[in-house]
């Protein structure tokens, strides 16, 4: 079977290997869709945190069973989508029902290979059953359930004003369902095509681009008052440390974007507004049942956020260009 392999950052390599075969416990699936996610940008340009080279990377996938391996629950044919975070079960984390951040955490793509293969070995805890989506919208599920997560976290009301920090895949997700949970939402910016798809695809009340005037802008669609929930869901050390600027006294501060790098705050400006500031890491089975139910739903606009497709050996060829900010790339994915 074909595997694309990243090599080491900026080096993607296209193999072959023999097709596993499942162990007690596992599926074999067959490779459908992957999504490219930022985890993979950042891998492949050599600034993903918990990352080693080489590694088959990819964990956004629609997929189908290949080999039931005597499972009580599926049957070869069935599609499915993978939950890719490898949790213990017996971690502070994972008995608390916080299996996104286990102790032992492996996600797949990062800690250990992933998607970008033809076929692979997963626990049959890791699957499940997606029978009303369709192999884009599958391809979906785990960027949205990252969204979910957050927003679950955040503990977003009806009514109250949320600012979403990068207008990527996670970003655009967290806005949607923020929208969903009955929110005002700004998107910010530094790209203007972003911003407007933002408002014209997700129905953001707001957008703006990032830039000195932001601040007073963000003011004035809150009424002086700023968010009382911000999001950053771009990575970017920059943004990450402007975020309690743009939030409202006895607001929140989500953390979802990842930095290699320490951050640096004013403690009188967080302390002065009682800031909560919290990480969202991954998502439990949970907000991927949130998700799937939205998708079948069809409350998001899959067809639009799709913006890029590549065949699986041709992948290679193309990546380069989806990293490129004038691509314009959404959501990029890979066919089998």
């Amino acid at each position: 079977m074909k595997y694309i392999i990243c090599e080491n950052p900026g080096h993607f390599s296209l193999k072959e290997k023999e097709k596993p075969k499942p162990g007690e416990g596992e599926i074999l699936i067959a490779v459908k869709k992957i999504g490219v996610c930022g985890t993979d940008i950042h891998a492949y340009s050599g600034n993903q945190a918990y990352f080693s080279y080489p590694r088959i990377l990819g964990h956004e996938l629609a997929t189908e069973v290949a080999d039931a391996n005597g499972s009580k629950v599926f049957v070869n044919g069935d599609k499915a989508i993978l939950i890719p975070y490898l949790h213990c079960g017996n971690c502070i984390a994972c008995k608390s029902g916080k299996t996104n951040c286990c102790v032992n955490m492996r996600v797949m793509g990062v800690h250990v290979d992933g998607g970008m293969q033809e076929f692979l070995c997963v626990p049959e805890w890791a699957l499940v059953k997606t029978p009303q989506l369709n192999y884009s919208e599958m391809a979906l599920v785990e960027p949205l359930a990252i969204a979910a997560h957050a927003i679950r976290r955040a503990d977003i009301k009806a009514g109250e004003s949320v600012l979403v920090m990068g207008c990527g895949p996670i970003g655009l997700a967290i806005m949607a369902i923020a929208k969903s949970k009955g929110a005002a939402v700004i998107a910010l910016d530094i790209n203007e095509q972003r911003i407007q798809y933002a408002l014209g695809e997700i129905g953001v009340d707001h957008g703006v681009l990032a830039g000195e005037s932001a601040l007073e802008q963000i003011k004035s669609m809150t009424g002086g008052a700023n968010c009382q929930a911000v999001f950053d869901a771009t990575g970017n050390k920059r943004a990450l440390e402007s975020g309690p600027d743009y939030m409202s006294h006895g607001g929140r501060y989500v953390l979802v974007g990842l930095s290699k790098g320490e951050l640096v705050f004013s403690h009188p400006a967080i302390h002065a507004k009682e800031t909560t500031i919290m990480c969202s890491r991954n998502a439990t089975m949970e907000d991927f049942e949130f998700v799937i139910s939205m998708l079948a739903e069809k409350k998001f606009p899959t067809d639009s956020f799709i913006t890029h497709e590549s065949d699986f050996e041709g992948m290679i060829g193309v990546f380069d260009s989806w990293v490129k900010p004038e691509s314009q790339v959404i959501k990029a994915v890979i066919n089998f």
